[in-house]
């Protein structure tokens, strides 16, 4: 009779030699140096019986015999860790058992139907046999099939030419119970490229050979010769036919396996998750101990910190509710902060439920933890919805200090962003922070309430914020239209509708009231951002010259600067400059200190990242806002990887100067806010009002106050794959930060002279770990990057004449730059092989140019200072 699938001869035994190798290594690697193993075996194959109603419904019998396990690649005898050592003795005895008891498969029109097998089989050894008897599946016919086999239900195209069939499986569509998660940003996360190909040559309408062979591919986005390959092949051959066993007669395919052995039972084709348990893993305490020294506060700038901060975190995802708060309660006050990011930053029930039950948010003692966790929290990487319901929760009740009820709500914000862009604005808990933020925004009496919950916007950058942003933009007083419009200016320029810019255009211009410069110069920026038209810039160039002295040259110096990095609006500011020439001379030879100016801090294959600072001040010298901005970006996604800005308002009375038009009244404040990898952080105040400004001036020590410090969790990507030929492989990329940001202000009656500082320390590990687990024998790869650097960023005034001389210097000391590759294959026991290779650099410092006249101002600076401070007496 016709079949569509492979036919079987009766009375014979088909003997094939089968063998599986998994090889692990760097994505351009040969193979043949890398880690891994293979085993192969002899496979016999009977027909036994063949359904009377249709030649096409066969049940075959599959056994395993003569197992041997090696080297992929020759090893030196010294360096191979199976020398000297039989199957039985790697494998185990009732592992080797149990993989040689025989299978038997239903196949109905080449397509297995049932797969039957032993009930209390290790999950181990039935996956070697579900991978082997997926190999027996296949159809005679061109086509694509949806099809179940070892790796789930997955779509699978068949070509077929004469006596070869080719099988293409789509693993990306692989419906499987499997575990994995990303990193929020993409420039974070890491990306997968997996292909499945098998071979199949028929000969006498049964197989001849089959070769089947599975990639998976790993790289880091931010740089992507950070890699991983996990390749696994299977080859299954015809050695002979020999005269076998005869067919069982019977009409019922139950019957016919109960009277072969009553033990068989139908078992799913898929394949079982299955872990190899950890011998000889420390607890979490000991791991604790073993790492903690790394962890004080003074260490924080060091690569040893974030290396430790993964490790912790590994393991804290693997440890129960009380062992965590076993290392919580006994730990003292300078290492529990970076408990409780690593703590935080493992992101598993246990580790919330932990953390909620050790902080009470009614002690205002503890405030600095209950920060710490709050940041962490903003900072995850693939928040649940019962973290944001949970904050939700504390946020309702009692709070003991405000800065702490401040931050709760801002990082409500960016959790309620994070879920959505995840496809999770209509989960309940997001649809309750929203509704609770909104609402209490509109009710807000006190300022300080408005101006919170906006910042909780500034994170959330909901679409539907915008009517209320532009309400608190146009109508309030400084310090809050402020906040209102820097959050206007933090969504995408798509969000950004003709009512928005006509709201923008209305506050730059000041058509209905008067406005801050620092809320202008927002305006102006949000309108040049969002793809303007040619009469929106045409008018901001011809206010140019009508404006308050440094605002001018502020907007002059936007506008170069837009020019100059070619940004999106470039092409039509060129052209209406083009057409204004006759009235550009006067116009734009404005003197002044403020200004904008952006630049790359790297340029490489995969990310770039920019700097952009600018810096306005007001007529008699004293800084408005200096704001210092990087980017890092790919070819498909930006991060904010930070900001910060540091305003300041109403000083002019320090050194008897005569405050700008429409700032007499302002309140002396100064200030400093930042924003982290996207997340905007509570605001922190220098000093408020007058008297406070007096007090901290005379007792300024130039210390700078800390803005952040903590360590963070940017890449977490983790999945478990399952590989065709049976093993199980596991891959995880983890990079940590360990961060410390400070920033001050001082100033020096004597020389009239202020200097912003602003320093940036980092350190940064990542770790990158892919391992197949075949329960005898582990092989794998372990890549890390570490790099140490510190950011300093100063600006010095002198405004003891006019225009006054401002420098400002952007340094990066050299650093060091330190990878490695490590490829292993264990056993058990404890043997071993490793193969490492490490390289460690010292990159060039840099002193970043900002723009020519700056350099020019920093020589006048400098050139004084030396003058005036040798005639002191």
């Amino acid at each position: 009779g016709h079949t569509t699938g492979p036919s079987l001869n009766n009375d014979k035994l088909y003997k094939f030699a089968y063998s599986a190798e998994v090889y692990v290594d760097q994505v351009k690697a040969s193979l043949q140096k890398s880690a891994g193993y293979r085993i192969s075996s002899g496979v016999d194959v009977n027909l036994l019986w063949r359904s009377p109603d249709n030649d096409d419904d066969q049940l075959i019998k599959i056994t395993i015999n003569d197992v041997q396990v090696e080297n992929v690649n020759e090893r030196p005898a010294a360096k191979n860790i199976f020398k000297g050592k039989n199957t039985e003795k790697i494998i185990g005895k009732e592992y080797l058992e149990a993989l040689q008891r025989p299978i038997v498969l239903e196949l109905v029109r080449g397509k297995v139907k049932t797969f039957y097998s032993y009930q209390d089989e290790p999950g181990f050894t039935q996956n070697i046999k579900r991978g082997l008897a997926s190999l027996f599946q296949l159809q005679l016919h061109s086509g694509a099939a949806r099809e179940v086999d070892i790796s789930g239900k997955c779509n699978t195209t068949y070509h077929v030419r004469q006596d070869q069939v080719t099988k293409i499986k789509d693993l990306d569509s692989c419906e499987i119970e499997k575990q994995r998660f990303t990193s929020h940003n993409r420039i974070l996360d890491v990306t997968t490229k997996a292909t499945s190909a098998t071979i199949y040559v028929l000969e006498d309408s049964f197989i001849k050979s089959i070769k089947a062979e599975e990639n998976y591919v790993l790289l880091l986005n931010s740089r992507r010769k950070t890699s991983a390959k996990i390749v696994s092949k299977q080859r299954l051959e015809l050695k002979s036919v020999q005269a076998g066993p005869g067919l069982i007669a019977g009409k019922q395919v139950t019957s016919i396996i109960k009277t072969l052995d009553s033990s068989y039972v139908a078992v799913p084709l898929v394949a079982e998750p299955v872990k190899s348990e950890c011998k000889k893993c420390p607890s979490l305490s000991e791991h604790w101990k073993s790492i903690r020294e790394h962890l004080y506060p003074e260490k924080l700038s060091k690569a040893e910190a974030a290396r430790s901060f993964l490790s912790f975190i590994q393991n804290i995802r693997k440890a129960t509710k009380e062992e965590i708060l076993q290392i919580i309660r006994s730990e003292n006050k300078e290492l529990l902060p970076q408990v409780v990011d690593a703590v935080t930053s493992a992101q598993t029930p246990a580790s919330l439920e932990a953390l909620l039950e050790f902080l009470d948010f009614k002690d205002a003692s503890t405030s600095v933890l209950q920060e710490r966790f709050l940041y962490a929290c903003g900072f995850a990487s693939h928040p649940s919805e019962m973290l944001l319901k949970s904050l939700t929760d504390k946020f309702k009740g009692d709070i003991a200090n405000e800065e702490i009820r401040e931050t709760l709500v801002i990082v409500m914000g960016a959790l309620i962003r994070k879920l959505c862009d995840r496809e999770g604005c209509k989960l309940p808990a997001v649809v309750e922070a929203k509704r609770l933020i909104l609402s209490r925004l509109e009710k807000a009496k006190k300022d300080d309430n408005v101006r919170m919950y906006l910042l909780a916007l500034k994170n959330a950058l909901l679409p539907e914020a915008i009517p209320l942003l532009l309400k608190y933009a146009e109508s309030e007083e400084g310090p809050i239209s402020n906040v209102a419009a820097t959050a206007l200016q933090r969504y995408d320029p798509s969000f950004l509708t003709k009512e928005v810019r006509e709201t923008m255009n209305r506050i730059y211009h000041q058509n209905r009231k008067v406005h801050e410069k620092t809320v202008r110069t927002t305006a102006a920026a949000i309108i040049l951002n969002s793809n303007p038209s040619y009469m929106e810039v045409k008018n901001i160039l011809l206010s140019i010259g009508e404006l308050p002295q440094e605002m001018n040259k502020y907007m002059l110096s936007m506008i170069q600067d837009i020019i100059h990095f070619e940004m999106p609006s470039s092409k039509i500011v060129r052209q209406v400059l083009k057409d204004m020439r006759a009235h550009n001379y006067d116009r734009f030879s404005k003197t002044g200190s403020s200004s904008a100016y952006s630049g790359y801090i790297t340029r490489g294959p995969d990310v770039s990242a920019t700097y952009s600072l600018d810096i306005l001040y007001s007529g008699s010298g004293i800084l408005r806002r200096s704001n210092m901005n990087i980017h890092v970006f790919d070819r498909n996604a930006e991060l904010h990887a930070s900001q910060v800005v540091i305003e300041a308002q109403g000083l002019e009375s320090i050194i008897a100067a005569t405050p700008d038009e429409g700032e007499e009244n302002l309140d002396s404040y100064a200030g400093m806010s930042a924003i982290l990898f996207d997340v905007q952080l509570r605001p922190v105040t220098f000093f408020q009002g007058y008297g406070d400004l007096m007090s901290k001036m005379f007792s300024a020590t130039g210390d700078l106050i800390n803005v952040v410090k903590g360590l963070i969790l940017l890449t977490d990507y983790s999945q478990d794959i399952q590989l065709q030929s049976g093993p199980r492989a596991s891959t995880e990329f983890l990079g940590g930060l360990a961060i410390d940001i400070s920033g001050g202000m001082e100033f020096s009656l004597w020389y009239r002279e202020s200097k912003t500082n602003v320093k940036n320390r980092v350190a940064m590990f990542i770790v990158g770990n892919t391992e197949v687990d075949s329960f005898f024998v582990k092989t794998g790869i372990e890549t890390t990057l570490e790099v140490e650097t510190t950011l300093d960023f100063i600006s010095t005034v002198q405004f003891s004449q006019y225009p006054f001389l401002v420098c400002m210097q952007m340094d990066r000391v050299e650093y060091p730059f330190r990878r490695s590759v490590t490829k292993y294959e264990s056993l058990p026991s404890g043997r071993r092989y490793t193969a490492r290779r490490g390289k460690a650099e010292l990159l060039a410092g840099n002193e970043y140019p900002l723009h020519q006249e700056n350099s020019n101002m920093c020589r006048k600076v400098f050139g004084t200072k030396s003058d005036s401070s040798s005639n002191w007496f």
